[in-house]
């Protein structure tokens, strides 16, 4: 299964005209048309939180509604295009939160089956998503500081069945893997289990899993254009960077979280509550495979 940015080739049959005029306005202008340039990301198998909210939960927006952003008046001020670059926008301020979390997000969620979050994959199944995205824009903290974002994640989730088991009200489990824009470099973080000798059931609990290795890659992405993969299969991660720098994490806490299931997470999801902070992040492709 592929959720690719590639779109398909049309063939286009076209009926040559002898000595057909061009009025050389229409021709300026049909040129400066074809030089605008849209983001070619299939959204069919995302959904997105918005930092807004209604009853006091953050907007949530699915497909097929998502796949008009351009033109939805919610989606708008949030997720729209750079034309001129070909990219995506993800826009965020300090607003609205997810229960278990303090910060918000424009960010997208991974539905395998569109418009649902119940079907999602393991380790042991194996998935890959790659990205290409720059930071466009970001505040700063009181002493000058960037503030930081997180563009890409795996987050675990619990089955129906493991929910019940340990008595929880919802389906979540940590993420995996967080990667960050700090300061101009790409950080990863990814979880450790406390307690290597826990139960089948005691190792679904968050409060079983702390921050476990965290890794920064040596080159400065600073705001250029960038390239992210991660690779995932069982008891193995790897996070590659502009296609040569990569990172790999192969040990008993990646083997162990393989009870969990999981998905992909892709955007804007800005890292302070600090009034007036904002980050605008540009995906110019996005594709994941399974």
């Amino acid at each position: 299964m592929a959720y690719s940015c590639s779109s398909d080739n049309i063939d286009v049959e076209v009926e040559e005209i002898e000595e057909e005029q061009v009025d050389p306005e229409d021709q300026v202008e049909e040129e400066e048309q074809t030089s605008f340039n849209l983001p070619e990301i299939d959204l069919n198998n995302w959904k997105v939180t918005l930092p807004i909210s209604v009853n006091g939960k953050p907007i949530e927006v699915e497909p097929p509604e998502i796949l008009n952003y351009a033109t939805n008046d919610v989606l708008k001020p949030f997720m729209f295009n750079d034309s001129i670059n070909g990219a995506l926008v993800f826009y965020a301020y300090p607003g609205a939160t997810t229960t278990n979390s303090s910060y918000s997000r424009t960010e997208l969620r991974e539905q395998m089956n569109p418009g649902s979050n119940s079907t999602n994959w393991t380790f042991g199944q194996g998935g890959s998503m790659k990205g290409t995205l720059a930071l466009a824009e970001i505040s700063k903290d009181n002493d000058g500081d960037y503030h930081r974002t997180m563009v890409m994640q795996i987050h675990g989730r619990l089955t129906n069945e493991q929910r019940d088991l340990i008595g929880e009200s919802d389906n979540n489990a940590p993420p995996m893997l967080k990667i960050y824009w700090q300061d101009g470099y790409v950080r990863v973080l990814t979880k450790a289990l406390k307690n290597l000798n826990a139960s089948d059931t005691e190792i679904l609990y968050t409060d079983a899993w702390e921050d476990g290795e965290s890794y920064t890659f040596s080159d400065k992405v600073d705001f250029d254009k960038f390239t992210i993969e991660i690779k995932v299969s069982e008891g193995k991660m790897e996070v590659i960077l502009n296609e040569s720098d990569s990172k790999t994490f192969e040990d008993i806490h990646i083997l162990k979280w393989g009870v969990f299931e999981n998905y992909f997470k892709a955007g804007n999801y800005l890292q302070t509550t600090d009034q007036e902070a904002f980050a605008k992040v540009k995906f110019y492709d996005l594709e994941v495979k399974h």
